[in-house]
């Protein structure tokens, strides 16, 4: 007889101990818990580590719109649909250019040269285990991205390809907030 993998979305009293106060602060800021924080409240550790690896990545000196560039790239690349739901959520509240919105759900070409190269890069950086061809190198520098930038890039990578994994093994589902950003028909992360 086999064995089924299955996370339960804990509620803060059902969490383990530690996951609980962790939990409060997601959900209250984001008004609701996601299903994804739920799920990975099973692991406290697991859990602390995505949220402070979450915070440190907001922390670097990429500008927001290009954190969100490379997560919506991790997000296409890896098609985690929970992750292109969420981020085009924030996307959509930071009033971000439809066209630029629309390209990252799609994995298309960005208009903006700065916006492309870093996608590009980040594509690079996952396709190539951070092995960036000097072409890659090349366009990311040229239009104004620093070495430090580009560190912060595999960062960006590290930290959403850790959440899509685990949101996956967790089949983690799109919550009703964000589901009018889901891909059609898709409800799992």
């Amino acid at each position: 007889m086999s064995q089924r993998l299955a996370f339960s979305a804990h509620s803060p009293a059902s969490a383990p101990e530690r996951s609980r106060a962790l939990m409060a602060a997601v959900q209250q800021k984001n008004g609701f818990l996601p299903d994804a924080v739920a799920r990975l409240a099973e692991s406290p550790h697991v859990l602390a580590t995505l949220l402070q690896h979450f915070k440190a990545f907001e922390a670097t000196s990429l500008s927001a719109l290009e954190r969100e560039v490379v997560t919506m790239t991790v997000a296409r690349v890896h098609d985690c649909h929970l992750c292109i739901a969420m981020h085009s959520s924030l996307l959509s509240a930071q009033a971000a250019d439809p066209a630029l919105l629309e390209a990252l759900r799609a994995g298309a070409a960005l208009e903006d040269p700065r916006l492309e190269a870093l996608a590009d890069f980040t594509r690079e950086v996952l396709a190539r285990a951070g092995a960036v061809g000097e072409e890659a190198r090349a366009r990311f520098l040229a239009v104004g991205f620093t070495p430090a930038q580009a560190l912060e890039v595999v960062l960006g990578v590290a930290v959403y390809t850790l959440s899509t994994f685990a949101n996956r093994l967790t089949e983690a589902r799109v919550d009703a907030p964000l589901r009018a950003f889901a891909p059609s028909g898709k409800g799992l992360g």
